[in-house]
């Protein structure tokens, strides 16, 4: 039996295979609040049978999106517009949905990729507002500077997730993700390389934990006991003397310790001085090597492309499933083709069955929505 297509338990929740669909920012917002964009992009993803589905980067505050075009959740208005969106998807397919709550930090107030190569805009200018770190440093050398949050105001973000999270759960996602990875505001706190602080939050390991693992169990405290919550990190920054793997083991264990249902590992974004040996499957040893510390499940995700690429990680025991991300963009159907050359199982709509090719019309069984 092929160990991609076997279920897989995150806590209360069950995949179907270990297929995860990684967060892609879409820029696509208006206000934070989902669009006609989401409903079909959500619901090609989701049709692709992959067990779980988790929506891009979901800002907790509007101060907190990465560009102005991103999604929120942080009042009624991107609630009802996420949840728009979502009854689509709920009505055609009986996709695992889920959420990554995020707040980007000092690198907040850009531009969209694809207008000025996503550059900052500084406060005061069009779209730009004054972001907030825990030091004063900004991402890079000319860009606009942060300003350093006080123990006020780290205690408003913790609330701000929570309140996210309460929505999530309103909304009847199936998990949440706490994404402290990719040098956005979690990974700061986390990093000597952008936390200089002197109190609490800053200093030794366990202070510059202390802001992930509040966020933490506020939101756990929010979901209700058939929601699966996780974090995505940044297992390195690729920079000496930044956070490392060895960092990271000690924030899986403490997390694993407070009822984490899986970790979500990948690597890099803080610093511009970071080299990153990028290639096929480039981040797989740092699921490995943590994974070997934590009874939780750990995804590993970069650059995993190809069928019995994935296969062969999980057969393996270096992951509990794989997360792609540009490949499905790419190949929607990526989990079908795995199916057939794995000799797998996969969910689809009736209305597509018989696209099954000849020879492999088992591949594919019928699934239908909540509502279908």
């Amino acid at each position: 039996m092929s160990h991609l297509f076997s279920p897989l338990d995150l806590g209360p929740l069950r995949l179907p295979n270990r297929i995860v669909v990684a967060p892609m920012c879409q820029y696509s917002s208006i206000d934070g609040q989902g669009s006609d964009w989401h409903t079909q992009h959500w619901t090609s993803l989701a049709l692709s049978g992959a067990g779980l589905v988790i929506a891009e980067a979901t800002a907790v505050e509007p101060r907190g999106r990465i560009s102005w075009a991103d999604l929120g959740l942080w009042d009624e208005a991107t609630e009802a517009a996420f949840a728009r969106a979502l009854a689509t998807v709920r009505r055609w397919t009986p996709a695992r949905m889920g959420v990554q709550l995020a707040h980007a930090g000092r690198k907040a107030s850009t531009h969209r990729p694809w207008d000025h190569g996503g550059a900052p805009i500084a406060p005061g200018q069009t779209h730009g507002w004054q972001t907030v770190a825990p030091s004063a440093l900004p991402y890079d050398d000319g860009q606009p500077r942060p300003e350093a949050l006080e123990v006020a105001g780290i205690d408003a973000i913790v609330a701000a997730f929570a309140a996210s999270a309460r929505r999530a759960a309103r909304l009847g996602l199936d998990v949440v993700e706490l994404h402290a990875a990719h040098g956005y505001l979690l990974h700061q706190f986390l990093s000597p390389l952008s936390n200089h602080r002197t109190d609490a939050y800053g200093g030794s390991l366990d202070h510059r934990m202390r802001l992930v693992l509040r966020v933490f169990d506020a939101v756990a405290a929010e979901l209700p006991a058939s929601m699966a919550l996780g974090v995505r990190i940044s297992a390195t920054d690729w920079v000496e003397g930044g956070w490392d793997l060895a960092q990271s083991v000690s924030l899986a264990k403490a997390l694993d310790a407070r009822g984490c249902h899986y970790l979500h590992v990948s690597s890099g974004g803080l610093h511009p001085a970071q080299r990153i040996a990028a290639g096929p499957g480039y981040q797989v040893p740092f699921a490995e090597a943590i994974r070997r510390e934590v009874a939780m499940p750990v995804v590993a995700v970069g650059l995993i492309t190809e069928p019995r690429q994935a296969e062969a990680i999980l057969a393996e025991g270096r992951a509990d499933a794989v997360a792609l991300a540009r490949a499905m963009l790419y190949d929607p159907r990526w989990p079908w083709h795995a199916a057939a050359a794995l000799g797998g199982r996969v969910a689809a709509p009736p209305q597509y069955l018989r696209s099954a090719p000849r020879g492999s019309a088992d591949t594919l069984v019928a699934a239908t929505g909540t509502a279908g």
